[in-house]
């Protein structure tokens, strides 16, 4: 139940400065002890589970395509450009510039809900994560 309160907390205020120490405390846990206990039940720490979220959120904002690479960046809740850009690449398969400028018209007609199960990084066999495999979504 603690896990879960400081999972949606995560989900709920991903834009936040979020710590460990601050989490934990969510978890009613030592740092330590919420550590560990995440990555036993989420199957990634705290941290990669709290940039997966602003990676989602970063490619709803990219296809909008009104904001640039480093407005997303701040509005996810990244403090360095080159941090973001780097876990985003490493999570989705492409530069988060040439996500933007890609044309995301074919999923226009997806709802919202169905788009996010398509666009949300799936953690892969060597426990990096990737889109589909593909680089690209499935519309």
């Amino acid at each position: 139940m603690q896990l879960r309160r400081a999972r949606d907390r995560m989900d709920r205020e991903y834009a936040e400065p979020l710590d460990v120490d601050a989490l934990a405390r969510t978890a009613l846990m030592s740092a330590g002890h919420f550590a560990r206990s995440f990555r036993a039940a989420y199957g990634e720490t705290p941290y990669g589970y709290l940039m997966t979220r602003r990676v989602e959120r970063a490619k709803a904002l990219l296809r909008r395509g009104d904001l640039t690479v480093t407005e997303v960046c701040f509005a996810v809740g990244c403090s360095s450009l080159g941090s973001f850009s780097s876990r985003f690449t490493q999570l989705v398969g492409e530069t988060p510039s040439a996500y933007r400028a890609r044309d995301h018209g074919s999923g226009a007609q997806i709802p919202a809900c169905y788009a996010k199960v398509y666009t949300r990084p799936v953690r892969n066999g060597s426990g990096s994560r990737s889109g589909n495999g593909s680089g690209t979504e499935k519309p």
